[in-house]
């Protein structure tokens, strides 16, 4: 219960809050995903990474943990669109709803409300890795472009310059002026609640229609990605908030922004929003349960 009054409940409001901002006054998510982004999650990113006290060694943990966690979940996915006889379009949308997580719009939030400040240092390498890897390696699985046209998409991203940068000022004890620090600070604050009103503005605009697959693809999602990430986890060493924070960004619902991935590169966008949905309204359930299991 405290899990869901501290962590659940909290996002639960402010995104219900944009479910009625976008039945009533905002009803394209567009704009807001976009200054998201741009701007406040590459400040957020900014600020947490010249601000860390993160050990490189808990980094790179993370780090390697989501490369063989990816790798992992791309094998299921495959695997089951196989068993299950899918079309082209139907295994490229379920590639994107196991492997592309909302590990920032819910993902930060949820971390920061159960586990504090130092989680949410790990919880954004966690989000940094799986926001190079699907602008990287997105182009390339959904829509058959090679890897060099998933680099440059990358490198076009404020995020991986916000990272580069915040790395940079920590790497060598730097400080912003002042009043520029301020500036990003206040951006960075205003990253998380306007990502939720975006997500509840995005969800307002999604069918709420579900059937066996995307019953079957949001447990893949919210029960096999959280379990493989604990066995890689457990295999690499990881321990205390790295290894919580590993499972629980594992655990996270279908990002919405796939549902944009699936329309631009190719896919069911029927499908993958439903799920999306779906797997939002299952996590307020799954993740209580996977933060007490770690626990």
């Amino acid at each position: 219960m405290s899990v869901l009054i501290s962590a659940i409940l909290p996002i639960t409001l402010v995104a219900l809050t944009g479910v009625l901002v976008g039945q009533t006054l905002i009803p394209d998510s567009r704009p807001l995903a976009k200054l998201t982004l741009y701007i406040l999650f590459p400040a957020l990113v900014f600020h947490s990474l010249s601000h860390s006290t993160l050990a490189v060694q808990s980094a790179i943990g993370i780090i390697m943990a989501m490369l063989l966690h990816w790798m992992l979940l791309y094998g299921v996915a495959i695997a089951a669109g196989r068993l299950l006889n899918y079309s082209p379009n139907e295994r490229k949308s379920l590639i994107a709803i196991i492997l592309f997580s909302n590990t920032g719009n819910m993902g930060l939030p949820f971390t920061e409300f159960a586990l504090g400040i130092a989680a949410l240092e790990r919880a954004i390498i966690y989000m940094i890795t799986s926001a190079t890897l699907i602008a990287s390696f997105g182009p390339m699985v959904l829509k058959g472009e090679g890897l060099r046209a998933g680099i440059r998409f990358t490198l076009r991203l404020p995020m991986i310059w916000a990272t580069l940068g915040g790395l940079a000022l920590q790497g060598f004890a730097l400080q912003l002026p002042q009043a520029l620090d301020r500036s990003v600070s206040l951006l960075a604050a205003a990253a998380i609640p306007v990502a939720l009103l975006t997500l509840g503005i995005q969800l307002s605009q999604t069918p709420f229609a579900f059937g066996f697959h995307e019953f079957f693809a949001a447990s893949l999602r919210l029960f096999v990605s959280p379990a493989i990430a604990y066995a890689i986890g457990n295999t690499l060493g990881l321990k205390g908030l790295d290894l919580q924070v590993l499972v629980i960004q594992a655990a996270m619902p279908v990002a919405v922004s796939s549902v944009i991935w699936v329309s631009e590169l190719g896919g069911d966008t029927a499908r993958v929003a439903r799920t999306v949905v779906l797997s939002t309204l299952m996590s307020l359930v799954t993740l209580p349960l996977v933060l007490e299991m770690l626990r």
